[in-house]
């Protein structure tokens, strides 16, 4: 792999590096016929789908008891992972649950409550791979929220993975469909015979299920558009290349689309990084999809000039996953503040975050961590302000307030003031 310098770096390979997408846009409108047959046929067109896209010719779509059964027969080592890795990542969200408030400010007595969404939905992929692991992410914190009723969708299949549906149930779910893609998304936004409908849908899924999100965002709410997964990794000479080229290469092998980059002030480090990268990749099971990943064009070993630069580059970035390995990893968190997550020193590895830490793994891709943050307790909650005002706290704020309503020509809105004062 090739160190590129980022002085070198043209509009062009900028442009790809930093305005990366999910690639959604191609697919809305073979997506939007799917989404609205689920709407207007349910079940009948679930399954339709599900035989066209998945071959999968499904007859219950709720396997509610399959995830159960699951859980009951799992491996004991594979059911004491799960069980360490659900109680830390309920752990964590815990101290998310926001508390409600309610102050004086002057006489007037306001304040902030939460309540959760009732009804939420959970996608968990399938496909090449399993993903118990965004089970736990996807549901633990809604029923940490409160959320009354959670269900779950992942794709069909002729077997379903055991260990999936045991984490699903293990983690809360209250249902559990075995419908997938788009029209999943379509039947949790939509509802159909048999599956509930919602006020929430939130998981990480392919482009499909990405472009669906996007046309039921409004009717329901989601947690965010996330694309293929990515991380940055901004290392200092003290890092050692062998640790940050297996960070790359364990997240370069999720998707050929995946965004991977490391990018160091110091040019012996940045040639070890990228020598160790194209030394382990031949190790792995998925070497092509690895190499698919390490092509892209938002890929790359890059080289700073300062490690001012690297950071600017960094927040530039924006990454789904951040790791910084350098001896003043602190100060050089402090100096950046947009990333989906944040995985401190070599003892760290993303990988930790993806299973069992605790803290979310949901993330936002794209560069949308300039903007939004993951998923957490409170994608799945309301709050509603809460005032009220004595006699003498309105008569001090009258004037202000029908100045203000008379100066938008709502009449109605200053009387409703001076009313309640008649006759002083």
């Amino acid at each position: 792999m090739n160190v590129r310098a980022i002085s070198d770096l043209g509009p062009n390979e900028r442009a790809a590096l930093f305005d990366r997408d999910a690639g959604i846009e191609e697919i809305r409108g073979d997506v939007r016929e799917i989404v609205d047959r689920v709407r207007t046929e349910g079940d009948v067109a679930v399954r339709e789908f599900s035989e066209e896209f998945d071959d999968v010719s499904v007859g219950n779509i709720d396997v509610t008891d399959a995830a159960e059964r699951a859980a009951e027969e799992l491996d004991d080592d594979i059911r004491t992972a799960i069980e360490t890795a659900a109680e830390n990542v309920r752990t964590f969200h815990e101290r998310q649950v926001p508390e409600d408030w309610r102050e004086s400010f002057d006489g007037r007595e306001l304040g902030r409550r939460y309540r959760p969404v009732e009804r939420a939905g959970v996608y968990v992929p399938g496909g090449t791979a399993a993903y118990p692991s965004s089970a736990l992410m996807g549901v633990i914190p809604a029923t940490v929220a409160g959320v009354e009723h959670v269900v779950v969708t992942t794709p069909p299949a002729e077997e379903l993975n055991e260990v999936t549906l045991a984490a699903i149930h293990v983690a809360g779910a209250d249902a559990v469909y075995q419908v997938g893609g788009a029209q999943a998304i379509g039947a949790l936004a939509y509802g159909t015979e048999t599956v509930d409908r919602v006020q929430t849908v939130v998981g990480p899924g392919n482009r499909w299920v990405t472009a669906a999100k996007a046309e039921v965002r409004g009717d329901v709410e989601i947690d965010f558009l996330a694309g293929p997964s990515e991380i940055a990794i901004l290392a200092d000479e003290t890092a050692d290349p062998e640790l940050v080229a297996a960070d790359v290469v364990a997240q370069a092998e999720h998707d050929t689309h995946a965004s991977v980059v490391a990018v160091t002030d110091d040019e012996e480090t940045a040639e070890a990084v990228a020598d160790e990268i194209d030394a382990q990749v031949g190790d792995r099971d998925r070497e092509e999809t690895i190499r698919g990943a390490l092509d892209n064009d938002a890929s790359g070993v890059f080289l700073a000039r300062s490690m001012s630069e690297a950071v600017l580059f960094t927040e530039e970035y924006a990454a789904e996953h951040l790791a910084i390995v350098a001896d003043d990893d602190e100060d050089l968190l402090d100096r950046i503040d947009s990333a989906g997550s944040v995985f401190l020193g070599p003892y760290s590895p993303v990988a930790a975050g993806d299973y069992a830490s605790g803290p979310n793994h949901v993330l936002p891709t794209g560069g949308g961590a300039r903007r939004y943050g993951g998923l957490s307790v409170d994608t799945f909650m309301r709050s509603t302000t809460v005032q009220r005002l004595g006699r003498d706290a309105l008569s001090d704020l009258s004037e202000t307030i029908t100045t203000l309503a008379e100066a938008e020509g709502l009449e109605g809105h200053a009387e409703s003031v001076r009313k309640r004062f008649d006759g002083e």
